[in-house]
């Protein structure tokens, strides 16, 4: 011992490792499915978390079998590993291959799932999401393939006590809004929805299109729509009084897809729905319409009242704050930024307090939307044939 009473040797420093951990405030979440950074749109919740735009939600996990496993050298692969090493370090996040590799919830703390992989593995990750501790799963639009799995995925939650929120972000979106309540104060109004794209109008491109998304436009681009109606107008199948196709507006086409096989579906597509209740609502879709959606409302006589679109001129100057954030980013998430914040946030507080999501849609709207689509596609094919 060295005078004075000081050991004569240094203490080695212990190093922390930081380990993400909800506050009392906070519900602890799993993002299932991140996806290339730039490109997933579980990547896109990753960093609206992370940067605290939700501050109910604390992003504990991320499950990535793909891009941690057969996809890590692929096209994507280096870019996942360096957002996992970065997030880890900076946040503590963990990353695992699987849920069932995930430690189990904290005594006290509040599970949520928000899972955002392929639609066709939602009905297994429902069960994986509930044997960890979840007890409000976050599922993206349109939650599975077929209503008949959805309609299983509810009773299983159910059964286990857990709560299903879908990601269709434009039932809380400012335009839909706007549009409802303008709709809502002046007698006699009509309501259209319309939802652009932005894919060339060439066989080309469409074709490539139609492949990927082959469940067909009013299962997948016009989905969101769908559930706009179910949400709002009460349509349902058992309700649909009337189904009136616009065929000047609408097209169906046959093109082949990059594997040189056929795939038949709408380029556009425009109906009114009347319902049995006395409600009347039209949609709009238009794969190569541009980059602006908007809803207007027309008045008795058909002329247009109103109409206010995504992105309005606020929104254009968020976005371009994102863009010079995240260069070359997936557009759209810019437009619908503070949408899926809204519904994170949402979510969050149902998870953690009871606190009922206002206007998020349910299982219950997800089954209606893509039994709906299911129905119209069908009908709408032979009017169009």
């Amino acid at each position: 011992m060295m005078p004075g009473g000081n050991i004569g040797w240094a203490v080695p420093r212990v190093s922390r490792i930081m380990v993400a951990t909800p506050s009392k405030d906070q519900a602890e979440v799993i993002l299932v499915g991140c996806g290339a950074p730039l490109r997933g749109m579980g990547w896109y919740h990753a960093v609206q978390m992370l940067g605290g735009e939700c501050p109910t939600a604390k992003l504990c996990h991320i499950v990535e079998g793909w891009f941690m496993g057969g996809g890590a050298s692929g096209p994507g692969g280096p870019e996942f590993a360096a957002f996992q090493e970065k997030t880890a370090a900076d946040h503590g996040v963990q990353f695992h291959m699987s849920l069932a590799d995930v430690p189990a919830k904290a005594e006290g703390v509040k599970r949520l799932a928000l899972v955002s992989g392929r639609t066709a593995d939602n009905p297994r990750l429902l069960g994986e999401a509930i044997a960890a501790g979840c007890t409000v799963i976050y599922l993206e639009k349109p939650g599975a393939p077929t209503v008949t799995e959805l309609k299983a995925m509810k009773k299983q939650a159910a059964d286990a006590g857990v709560t299903i929120s879908m990601g269709y972000n434009k039932n809380v979106c400012k335009y839909v809004r706007k549009a409802r309540d303008f709709a809502a104060a002046t007698e006699g109004s009509h309501v259209t929805f319309v939802s652009n794209n932005t894919y060339k109008n060439t066989a080309e491109d469409l074709g490539e299109c139609f492949e990927r998304n082959a469940e067909g436009m009013l299962k997948n681009m016009a989905i969101h729509e769908l559930a706009l109606l179910a949400s709002f107008y009460d349509v349902t199948v058992d309700n649909i009084a009337s189904v009136e196709v616009d065929k000047d507006f609408s097209s169906l086409q046959t093109l082949k897809g990059p594997s040189g096989k056929d795939f038949t579906d709408f380029d556009k597509a425009k109906f009114t729905i009347k319902t049995k209740n006395g409600k009347a609502v039209s949609v709009q879709a238009d794969r190569c319409g541009g980059d602006v959606s908007y809803a207007m409302v027309s008045g008795a006589d058909a002329k247009e009242l109103f109409r206010h679109s995504m992105p309005d001129d606020d929104d254009k100057a968020n976005v371009a704050v994102l863009e010079a954030k995240y260069p070359g980013a997936m557009p759209y998430f810019f437009s619908q930024d503070p949408d899926y914040t809204t519904v994170k946030e949402r979510v969050a507080r149902l998870c953690l307090t009871g606190e009922e999501a206002k206007e998020v849609a349910t299982i219950d709207i997800a089954i209606a939307a893509l039994e709906v689509g299911e129905h119209l596609t069908p009908l709408m094919t032979k009017e169009l044939s």
